[in-house]
């Protein structure tokens, strides 16, 4: 039988320029329990959260060189790295530093001289349940994440194993196939395709929301990498009688941005896709064009717009439609994540993915990234 783990003691980083304040709040928390740590300036405990990110931080705001306030601020800024570490401000003064501490990311505030002891230990107690609730939220996040992830890779083995094996039947590698067999089984491989697909896809998910998707950035002449993606589904156009077409004013040589193409050309072809897919009849339009900066975006920007003349997306719909799982209400809806991906790649990218659409009037998708400087 395994022996219990030993209680969990809750490490505390005091910061104040004053030794006889450090000496009052060791005193008051280690008596409680907790493991106290000290530093003397701002510059000091920055040192000390990154070889060690303690549980609770108190820190005072006035102090020499570098105020309360800044370490709040460049804890806050590495939080990502750091995790989440509740910060406890001491302030003599009025609402005034209050209200700039908690705008800077602090958590909570005491008044010196501490005076009130039970309320001092009180606010410790509740950050440090603040703290281990959002800790165990992410370590359940976490696991399902993995869990998902090693699903998905598990998943991926014997459906490639499976669609192997079923194009060799079809390729009557293994001997004769009938018309009614060669028909099933076509069927069949079109399912493990469109179910292979969503796998991927969810892995790539999981990958980005994790963190842990790296991309690889180079220039990218998006006007070609369109037309590869429009080549590709023209088949699949042709088959419904759409008219798919790319429009272009501009010199298609400079229209370059810093991008990974792989992942871009997957946000193209998912969106090039689900206007097709969408679209009973009419056409699927592309523009790509440069976006002059304005006061409110002052970089330059290469836009691709997706233009369909389906049916369209309903307002509650587009409210929704880049959020994770988020199926519309047509029946041909998917999965729920390809446009929440895609949305992430481009975000990834520091561009934008926007829609415009309205029910009978079709659907405007737009993607803006920032656009390279050519020489």
């Amino acid at each position: 039988m395994p022996l219990p783990l030993a209680p969990r003691t809750d490490r505390i980083l005091a910061v104040d320029d004053s030794p006889d304040n450090l000496f009052l709040v060791q005193a008051i928390l280690e008596e409680k329990g907790y493991q106290v740590s000290f530093a003397e300036n701002g510059r000091t405990a920055l040192a000390q959260i990154e070889q060690s990110p303690p549980d609770l931080i108190l820190l005072d705001v006035m102090m020499p060189g570098m105020d309360g306030y800044e370490v709040t601020r460049r804890v806050r800024r590495n939080q990502r790295r750091l995790g989440f570490i509740p910060i406890l401000l001491i302030t003599a003064h009025q609402q005034s530093s209050v209200v700039e501490g908690l705008d800077a990311g602090a958590d909570d505030f005491i008044r010196k001289p501490l005076l009130d002891m039970d309320e001092l230990l009180a606010r410790v107690r509740s950050l440090l349940r603040l703290k281990h609730s959002i800790d165990e939220q992410q370590r359940l996040s976490q696991q399902r994440e993995d869990f998902v992830s090693r699903l998905t890779h598990d998943l991926r083995t014997p459906l490639v194993a499976s669609d192997r094996t079923l194009n060799l039947l079809l390729d009557e590698a293994l001997g004769p196939v009938t018309p009614e067999m060669h028909e099933i089984m076509a069927a069949m491989v079109q399912s493990n395709k469109n179910l292979l697909q969503m796998v991927n896809t969810l892995l790539e998910v999981y990958r980005h929301d994790a963190g842990s998707k790296a991309l690889t950035f180079s220039p990218v002449n998006l006007p070609e990498l369109v037309q590869e993606v429009l080549q590709e589904l023209m088949p699949l156009a042709q088959a419904q009688n759409l008219t798919l077409q790319m429009l272009s004013d501009a010199d298609t040589a400079q229209l370059i941005v810093l991008g990974d193409r792989l992942e871009l050309r997957r946000v193209m072809t998912n969106l090039i896709g689900n206007a097709l897919k969408f679209t009973d009849a009419g056409s699927v339009t592309l523009r790509v064009a440069p976006r002059a900066p304005t006061a409110d975006e002052p970089r330059r920007l290469l836009c691709v717009t997706v233009e369909d003349t389906g049916a369209g997306i309903s307002p509650d719909d587009q409210i929704t439609l880049f959020e994770r799982f988020r199926q519309g209400n047509h029946k041909r809806a998917g999965s729920g994540l390809g446009l929440y991906l895609s949305h992430r790649i481009i975000e990834a990218h520091q561009g934008r993915l926007e829609v415009k659409s309205e029910l009978g009037q079709g659907s405007c998708f737009t993607i803006c990234l920032p656009m390279q400087n050519c020489t």
